[in-house]
């Protein structure tokens, strides 16, 4: 059975969602949406257009299924493409209804518990009446929970990566009647020839030297291997645990936060010509010039009072902050924690329904179904995030 992959916009579909639990004209919408993306795949799959004549062609076109398909504002009436040789099968389901099914058992943990939002109470109501229970919750995640393990578990033996970048996300939880915080690890792996994956992620109660080596322990017993750059910022437990959990691997500090360290002890009353130049050095993907740069900028500005603390924090975090040109050929995307930031803010936007999670199993599930689904959208991409 062959598997396509495509890029569904779940953001918007559940912005649609969580304004409109049974709203005709939405349903209408997402119905399209749905037979639209499902039309395209089959003509991925082909290899060629309707009617089309072409030596690429490997089936054809058969018709259609009538399926029903229910999912927060309503059971949808899909029609799912056929093709003659039997072998064609969308992904949309399996993929939609995960991410939909982690949010909602979710909302009706909170509503059993007493402590659900409005919003919540409201699409339980509407879907499924009053009469949840506990065996409702445990049969919705049934069949979730043992896929998010096996995904979070699974070994990393197979590929090398070469360069991992890791932050941390914080969320609110529910414990014996106290909101709690807990902080979520979470890394990304970028392989030898470009492509990046989700590598893991793991709820812990704190961001802590600790709790950092803990995570490393758990990817490098998966097989993690051929690391040679860890990408993060400068949280001292983080940096002293990289130090520690993979020794003879180069640290990169995180660019952004780094030159944003150093300006905030810079005064910002005529101060342009400074700021200028701080950036300036930034800029250079060669180590050696950007070393030139900065010693030029020290030696000019260092007796200065109001410019001597940025001085000694620049000239301190310098040679970290250049790893990357030197063990990572210039790549300017390995420079910053940029990309597992705006990863941090897409499970943000998707789970604000929820705002405070009932459990932590219910936090693993839910974010491990939005990172599957992110990791998939990535492995199934032809674009590679870094070109050798």
């Amino acid at each position: 059975m062959t598997y396509l992959h495509f890029t569904l916009k779940v953001s918007e579909i559940q912005s649609l969602i969580e304004n409109s639990v049974k709203d005709e004209i939405s349903k209408h919408i997402l119905t399209t949406v749905f037979n639209q993306l499902m039309e395209e795949q089959r003509t991925q799959y082909i290899q060629a257009n309707e009617y089309e004549r072409t030596g690429t062609r490997i089936s054809q076109r058969n018709g259609y299924d009538e399926r029903s398909f229910t999912t927060r504002i309503g059971t949808l009436e899909l029609k799912v493409p056929r093709t003659r040789d039997g072998k064609f099968s969308p992904t949309l389901f399996e993929r939609y209804q995960r991410n939909e099914q982690a949010l909602f058992a979710s909302m009706v943990e909170m509503y059993i518990s007493g402590v659900s939002t409005r919003k919540a109470s409201n699409i339980v109501e509407q879907l499924c009446g009053t009469s949840v229970s506990k065996s409702f919750v445990s049969k919705l995640t049934a069949e979730l929970d043992p896929m998010v393990k096996e995904w979070r578990n699974r070994t990393l033996e197979e590929t090398a990566f070469p360069y991992v970048v890791t932050d941390v996300l914080y969320i609110k939880v529910r414990e014996n009647n106290r909101v709690v915080s807990k902080s979520c690890h979470i890394a990304i792996g970028i392989n030898n020839e470009g492509y990046r994956e989700i590598i893991g992620f793991m709820i812990q109660d704190g961001e802590s030297e600790y709790s950092w080596k803990n995570f490393f322990e758990h990817l490098k017993n998966r097989g993690l291997n051929g690391t040679k750059l860890v990408i993060s910022d400068s949280h001292k437990g983080l940096v002293s645990a990289i130090r520690e959990s993979f020794t003879g691997v180069s640290w990169q500090r995180c660019q952004v936060h780094f030159m944003r360290n150093i300006l905030e002890h810079v005064p910002k009353k005529d101060s342009k010509p400074f700021r200028e130049a701080v950036k300036n050095i930034f800029r250079y993907t060669d180590i050696e010039l950007a070393r030139e740069a900065k010693n030029e900028l020290i030696n000019k500005f260092i007796h200065q009072k109001r410019y001597e603390k940025a001085c000694e924090i620049l000239d301190e975090g310098f040679e970290d902050a250049f790893q990357y040109t030197v063990v990572a050929n210039g790549h300017t995307r390995l420079r910053s924690t940029n990309s597992i930031e705006r990863l941090n803010q897409e499970i943000r936007r998707r789970e604000k329904v929820i705002r405070i999670f009932p459990n932590t199993d219910s936090a693993i599930r839910f974010i491990g179904a939005v990172l599957m689904d992110i990791h998939e959208e990535w492995i199934g991409s032809t674009r590679k995030y870094i070109h050798f």
